[in-house]
């Protein structure tokens, strides 16, 4: 292992290198000091209930909680990166699982677990060929563990969840672990994860103050054309700006494809949200947990990750390369 591979690993001493880390850090912070204000001014002027008080107030030390569990491990460095990411994909599966009742098939479920770890394992070697191969790969394991049971009643449902649950929470998440392996991953990854949540709140906002049509009434009843108009528009200007001071002198820094990158990041990010509510409405459920008081749990906070970081991680890929300076096969060898 060389140096800068120990360095991008487990090294702080870099982690506010590049300037988008600094600004993104310091406006993160600017946001947790003034959020407070403006709850206490909307509460003056009367535009608050006791209940969207009580709302507001419990989100925002929800999210004082959150800030340094999600900045921390990426300011540390790579490898604690993966390790959160992994937590993370394990808790949102935990919830999936329950939420579902895929708990109950222990083999199925077992699989699933396997995989995602799996998954997290290869991103942490950077082992490129095996984090692709282990898609198909954890997909047939799924299939041929749902026989051995030798019940083909259910045998669909079962593996259905087992299919969606690695795709989402072992493929998808995956993808935002293996940013990781790129040098400069803490803006990328701040970037991807600061855009998407700033999507939720422009959506919110512009829907409760323009929105007039619904946009999915039966999917996600408060959901507005409006605001999600509104939001894409923000988001891909937001996410554009950010990617312009990110890969500043790359391929990736032109007008058009800063405006993809930003309208991509921006779409699949509400389609995530969508995505995780279609599923919730199905189960005739309203959260997926309760770990995070005022968000419901982790997956309804983090579902708009899920479909906005391997559409990101390619769209960037194709265009410049995701760790393709940084060495490969790390603790396995033969890169």
């Amino acid at each position: 292992m060389t140096d800068a591979t120990w360095s991008r690993l487990f090294s702080f001493s870099r982690a506010f290198e590049h300037p988008v880390t600094v600004g993104l850090t310091v406006a993160v912070a600017a946001i947790a000091v003034v959020t407070p204000l403006a709850i206490r001014t909307l509460e003056r002027a009367g535009k608050t209930t006791p209940e969207l008080r009580r709302d507001l107030w419990t989100r925002y030390f929800s999210w004082l909680v959150l800030i340094p569990l999600i900045a921390g491990p990426i300011l540390l460095g790579a490898a604690w990166t993966i390790a959160a990411v992994a937590a993370m994909s394990l808790l949102c599966y935990r919830e999936f699982a329950r939420a579902t009742g895929l708990f109950r098939e222990k083999a199925v479920s077992l699989v699933v677990v396997l995989g995602i770890v799996a998954v997290m394992l290869s991103a942490l070697d950077h082992w490129y060929a095996l984090f692709v191969a282990l898609f198909p790969l954890g997909l047939g394991a799924i299939a041929a563990c749902a026989i051995l049971r030798d019940e083909p009643r259910g045998y669909i449902q079962r593996v259905g969840l087992g299919f969606l649950g690695f795709s989402f929470f072992g493929a998808c998440m995956g993808h935002l672990a293996y940013f990781a392996n790129d040098e400069a991953f803490r803006p990328m990854i701040l970037l991807l994860i600061f855009c998407v949540q700033m999507n939720d709140v422009f959506a919110y906002v512009i829907g409760k103050t323009l929105g007039r049509h619904k946009l999915a009434p039966n999917t996600s009843p408060r959901k507005t054309v409006e605001g999600a108009a509104g939001a894409l528009i923000l988001t891909t200007t937001l996410a554009a700006f950010l990617g312009h001071l990110t890969f500043r002198g790359t391929p990736m820094d032109t007008p058009l494809r800063l405006i993809l990158f930003g309208a991509l990041l921006g779409a699949t990010g509400q389609l995530g949200d969508l995505t995780l509510s279609s599923i919730k409405r199905d189960l005739g459920i309203k959260d997926m947990g309760a770990a995070l008081p005022g968000h419901g749990g982790v997956l309804d906070r983090f579902n708009s990750v899920l479909l906005a970081a391997p559409t990101v991680f390619h769209f960037v890929g194709y265009h410049i390369g995701v760790g393709l300076t940084s060495d490969a096969r790390i603790f396995t060898g033969g890169g």
